[in-house]
């Protein structure tokens, strides 16, 4: 989802750019030797790092495992090899989750590692985390201009429908959508419906991205978001009215909340010139229209 966003912003706004990509087929990331050939032999000016294992917290419960060791992997190696093969630029991205579970709200780039993680998502958390100290270590004892955005929860076209382990909005959507095809009498949401949670377009992350890159001196991490947020309940009454399915929503107790609330600071973006522009109701209609489109087309990601 995210790849993909970058490449609609760089193909529309840098034509004279040469783009290199790859699948996950061509390149594994988690393989040193393979990440140390392609940027040996393409020798990449900028390498913006959109890859991970990301998932809700269903996922992150049940796999901490290869939340942390894949994404250890990625950043290590990605990071490394670009400093030794001597890329210019590498712009790296974590997540609003590398923040501690109590910080003070709304969460400012100096709350990091000042409080315990949310258990649900530590693993994943951690591995952001070293990413972003390592970019930040390399670019104090070498010089190199290695940064990190933290962007907050990310929706928009092309994300992950799966059942269990997708994220909220995109779980929101294929619940309500099936519920309404279906024509059942409810949907059921996890936990009290109370956390907070804020939402960015993956249009709107791509744009801020390539606006960090046109940045002489960035800070060492910046939060990307829109400063908003609204309770899950409310998140699930927006989808609710987007799908137009009419039943109940009801709530499944025994499943857990997660972080009870988690906005971004986002002065130091401002500062630096940019803010988030699609609203969430627009984002949510155009999220949906593109999951109806893949899933006629079967391309749908679940």
């Amino acid at each position: 989802m995210v790849g993909s966003a970058i490449l609609r912003a760089l193909t529309s706004s840098k034509p004279e750019w040469g783009i290199l990509t790859r699948s996950r087929a061509e390149l594994d990331l988690c393989d040193q030797g393979a990440v140390d050939t392609f940027i040996e032999n393409e020798r990449p000016e900028v390498i913006i790092n959109a890859a991970g294992r990301v998932g809700g917290i269903h996922a992150n419960n049940t796999y901490p495992a290869e939340f942390i060791r894949e994404n250890l992997m990625i950043n290590a190696n990605l990071i490394h090899w670009a400093w030794k093969h001597k890329v210019g630029r590498f712009l790296n991205m974590g997540s609003s989750c590398i923040y501690p579970r109590d910080a003070e709200q709304p969460l400012r780039e100096d709350a990091l590692l000042t409080g315990p993680l949310e258990p649900t998502n530590s693993a994943y958390a951690l591995a952001k985390i070293a990413g972003l100290e390592m970019c930040r270590h390399y670019r104090v004892q070498y010089g190199v201009l290695f940064h990190s955005a933290m962007p907050t929860n990310l929706y928009g076209p092309g994300d992950n429908y799966h059942p269990e382990n997708s994220h909220v909005l995109p779980a929101l959507i294929n619940r309500f959508h099936d519920a309404k095809e279906r024509g059942l009498p409810e949907v059921c949401i996890w936990g009290s419906g109370k956390p907070r949670r804020e939402l960015l377009h993956v249009d709107d992350l791509a744009d801020g991205l390539l606006h960090l890159l046109g940045v002489e001196n960035p800070p060492d991490w910046v939060n990307l978001g829109t400063g908003k947020d609204q309770t899950i309940l409310e998140l699930a009454s927006m989808v609710k009215e987007v799908v137009g399915f009419t039943g109940e929503i009801t709530h499944d107790f025994s499943k857990p909340d997660g972080t009870p609330i988690k906005r971004l600071d986002t002065s130091l973006m401002d500062s630096l010139g940019w803010s988030a522009s699609i609203r969430l109701r627009e984002g949510i209609e155009k999220t949906y229209d593109d999951f109806k489109e893949r899933l006629r087309g079967g391309t749908l990601r679940r």
